[in-house]
């Protein structure tokens, strides 16, 4: 029943069915649906699935867009996306069963165009089949943004169409890793704990990539590194868009005009915008954490343990904020019912290992959350030595009748339990420490009695009380406890 910190805060997901819909509305999938369904047997492509140039105009012209040099370009992005998400198929004029008189006006070989099949699973399939499509989608998108852009280093293209990817100085590897991190970065801002809805400001975002923790005022260099990465990435959420997975608010093309070949100053907080807005979807942190899963980086989605038993979920949640915890112990109950939830959460409670005292204090929450059908679970446990205390808690927190008094022991092993659980969790300093002054407080003597008490975490959480609580007396009493619990262990009495 071990816990291990999850590397990301866990994510509240929309539904599988209500994240197909935004992936169908996403721009470029949608048009690539369209070209999927415009394109026949008299379409042309080359040998390697493009439309042919004479095809572009009239692909442009079925998705409303003008039939200019910017609509063919957005044409023919869309039919990529229709080639890589399999809604249409490709035979390759080399295969052995195609057409030997398969030949372009040009004399170029093309390929024959047919439905794919992925095409009839968007509209018949389920929403996974949806999110499984989109998910290629986003893949070819990725590839998109991180790829050079051409045009720039038009002396570096050989006459045969190779490119001198050498004298390009261009790593695909460390390209996707940035875009990843920055990915990374915008997906933590957006789940982690008290994170808001607003768009993040793209000098941040690059920021965060280029600017060490510990430096104080960012060099020059800094800062032209940080101005190349905004406009890198300026360039790649301006790919990424379409396939739905962030609002982006773009660079001021007049800032750009502005500010020449110059590194881009800091923004004040009144032009901000100008300088680039971004923010992930709903759909975008359901394709970020699945490109995370995939590389094997731990994002939990709530949800992700409501088929388990109580100790994976008391155990998943040690470390979730107290929001998200509530959220999956909710999510657990509605799949498992109130029926016998409380005696397994009772059970999957117990123990001594580190995270037995967080298991605990969710145990309490989820019992809250379970009702008056945990009473009878919950009584069964009075004489537990581990579980009494809080029995009794909860008891009295219902107004329960007939609750037996607490033994002084299993007070002092409930103080003690508790500081444990904030302790292990790195609750807030100043919650703890009102804790630890409140629990002192309450019983005179405290120090005296408490470095007895029969708990593993007891000489930790004495000296964690000596060094949170403001009054020196009692710090100094709470260190002198943490050493004689620490002399009564090592001596096995």
């Amino acid at each position: 029943m071990s816990a291990e910190r999850p590397t990301l805060p866990p994510v509240r997901l929309h539904t599988e069915a209500e994240l197909a819909r935004d992936a169908l509305a996403a721009p470029l999938l949608a048009r690539a649906v369209r070209l999927a369904r415009w394109a026949g047997p008299d379409t042309r492509v080359g040998a390697g699935g493009e439309l042919v140039d004479a095809q572009l105009p009239a692909a442009a012209e079925h998705l409303g867009l003008v039939a200019d040099e910017d609509g063919a370009a957005e044409a023919s992005e869309a039919w990529r996306l229709a080639v890589d998400t399999g809604l249409v198929e490709i035979e390759d004029p080399a295969d052995e069963d195609a057409d030997a008189d398969a030949h372009g006006h040009d004399g170029e070989a093309e390929g024959t165009v047919t439905a794919g099949e992925n095409l009839a699973l968007l509209t018949g399939g389920s929403p996974q089949d949806v999110l499984t499509i989109w998910l290629d989608g986003l893949e070819a998108a990725h590839a998109d943004a991180t790829a050079p852009v051409f045009d720039d280093f038009a002396d570096l293209i050989g006459e045969d169409g190779s490119v001198d990817f050498d004298a390009l100085d261009w790593d695909p590897e460390t390209e996707a890793e940035f875009l990843d991190g920055v990915l990374g970065n915008l997906y933590l801002l957006t789940v982690g704990e008290g994170a808001g809805d607003e768009p993040v400001p793209l000098p941040a975002l690059a920021a965060s990539m280029i600017v060490p923790d510990d430096m104080g005022e960012p060099t020059d260099d800094i800062l032209e590194q940080v101005s190349d990465a905004m406009m890198r990435l300026d360039d790649q959420f301006r790919v990424l868009e379409p396939i739905g997975i962030v609002e982006y608010h773009p660079v001021d093309e007049a800032l750009l005009a502005e500010e020449g070949e110059e590194a881009v100053p800091p923004a004040d907080d009144d032009d901000v915008t100008r300088y680039g807005m971004v923010k992930l979807t709903p759909l975008g942190l359901y394709g970020i954490r699945a490109r995370m899963l995939d590389a094997g980086v731990d994002a939990p989605a709530i949800g992700d343990l409501a088929d388990k038993g109580a100790d994976v979920l008391l155990g998943g949640i040690a470390y979730y904020p107290e929001e998200a915890a509530r959220g999956e112990i909710e999510l657990w109950l509605a799949r498992h019912g109130a029926d016998g939830a409380a005696g397994e959460l009772l059970d999957a409670a117990r123990g001594e290992d580190p995270q037995a005292p967080l298991r605990r204090l969710h145990c309490q929450q989820a019992l809250a959350l379970v009702g008056a059908e945990a009473e009878a679970a919950v009584r069964a446990v009075l004489g537990d030595p581990e579980l009494g205390g809080l029995a009794r808690v909860w008891l009295a927190e219902r107004g329960a009748a007939d609750v037996p008094a607490p033994s002084e022991a299993m007070i002092f092993w409930l103080a003690v339990d508790t500081i444990a659980a904030q302790l292990e969790a790195d609750g807030d300093l100043d919650e703890l420490q009102g804790l630890v002054e409140g629990l002192s407080g309450q019983h005179s003597g405290f120090f005296d009695e408490a470095w007895r008490v029969d708990h593993p975490a007891t000489a930790d959480v004495l000296e964690a009380m000596g060094r949170l609580h403001s009054d020196k007396k009692q710090a100094k009493a709470a260190r002198k406890a943490a050493f004689k619990a620490r002399s009564r262990s090592g001596s096995g009495s």
